[in-house]
This record gives structure tokens, C-alpha cells and sequence, in this order.
């Protein structure tokens, strides 16, 4: 059984916000799974994304993945680790070390979420409506999650987290083009 929800929602307590944003408050989602291969209990604290679960679900009844299908099992996360301790996924690769996160409705926006960061970028002159992508993004937000879990200090355009921006925008961008999408322009946020 898998119990899940629509994103989350902070109902316009960050600024003018609603519920379609980079942040935490709108990209988590609760999910529990209960079955044969959960009933352990516990948690996982790996980045996972919503397209892992259909694989997840698939993998726990026994039925094969299909090759084009996107999205890994978590299974495996719950068998243990490889022997450098790093998680692995299916067919023992490596599991992803950041989320990619396409946001829209309100805005044509694109971020990635590692253990530490996020990194959001926006495209301030499209219309979410008409377009659910763009050739030029924006730097919009840059938090450091382990020393600002609720993202209240954004760091975009400072220097001395300019070599942390440039290492997310070039995997932001890897992930985009891994989604289908055509490699963008992702302008730097003026410096401060």
C-alpha cells in the first residue's frame, strides 16, 4: 500500500507565495509505503522523487521495471549500502545525489536539492501558462539547508558562495538535459 499527497502547500507564509516554489514547505511530500518489502518500519534519508515510486512499486511485487521507464526502486535503499557506503540503486549504480525539481503553474522555474543546497532558478519573462520551459534562466535562490533548514537566508549572488552556485547550476543543468529538455542559458544572480 502507498499512502502519498498532493506537494505541500505554506499558504502564502513566505511572501507572496503560494504553493509552487522551490522551497521545502512545497516540495515534500508525505509518503509511506506498507507491504512485504516495508514492513520494517523506519525511514529513508535519501533524496527520493516521486518518479522513483512507480518502479518502487513495481519492483516490490515482483514485476519487472520496464527499461524506458524513469525513476529507480527504493528497495534496494532499504537493503543496505555497497561496500564504499555509498547507497546504491537498481543494478548497483550510484543513487542520485540530488533531486531535480520542475516547477510551474506560477512560474517556469527549474531547482536541485542535494543533502545541503538548493538551488532554484527562474524564468522571469515566460508565461507558466503558455510554456513549461525556457532557453534563459535566472538564479533565484541558493539555501544552505544544514545551516537554514526553513531557506530564510537566501545566499544567491554572494561571492563567497559563488563556486557552490556554479557546481549546482552545471548539475541543474546535466539533470535538465537528462529530463529532455534543451540545455538552457542560466544567468548568474548580480552579485551582493
Amino acid at each position: 500500500v502507498l499512502f502519498t499527497s498532493d506537494h505541500g502547500c505554506h499558504f502564502k507564509t513566505r511572501n507572496s507565495e503560494y504553493k509552487r516554489s522551490c522551497h521545502e514547505s512545497s516540495i515534500r511530500v508525505p509518503t509511506a509505503l506498507c507491504g512485504p518489502s516495508f514492513d520494517g518500519g523506519g525511514q529513508i534519508d535519501a533524496l527520493v522523487s516521486l518518479i522513483d515510486l512507480p518502479p518502487t512499486l513495481l519492483d516490490a511485487v515482483g514485476l519487472p521495471i520496464p527499461p524506458g521507464m524513469e525513476g529507480r526502486s527504493i528497495l534496494p535503499l532499504l537493503r543496505g549500502r555497497s561496500h564504499e557506503g555509498v547507497r546504491t540503486g537498481r543494478e548497483g549504480h550510484p543513487w542520485p545525489e540530488e533531486v531535480f525539481v520542475q516547477i510551474s503553474e506560477s512560474q517556469v522555474a527549474r531547482a536541485i536539492r542535494t543533502r545541503r543546497w538548493k538551488y532554484c532558478v527562474n524564468a522571469p519573462d515566460r508565461d507558466p501558462w503558455a510554456h513549461s520551459g525556457a532557453d534563459c534562466y535566472v538564479e533565484e535562490a541558493l539555501y544552505d539547508l544544514q545551516a537554514d533548514p526553513y531557506e530564510l537566508d537566501n545566499l544567491v549572488g554572494i561571492e563567497a558562495y559563488r563556486a557552490v552556485a556554479d557546481d549546482l547550476r552545471r548539475r541543474l543543468l546535466a539533470r535538465m538535459v537528462a529530463a529532455g529538455e534543451p540545455e538552457p542559458v542560466i544567468e548568474a544572480a548580480p552579485p551582493r
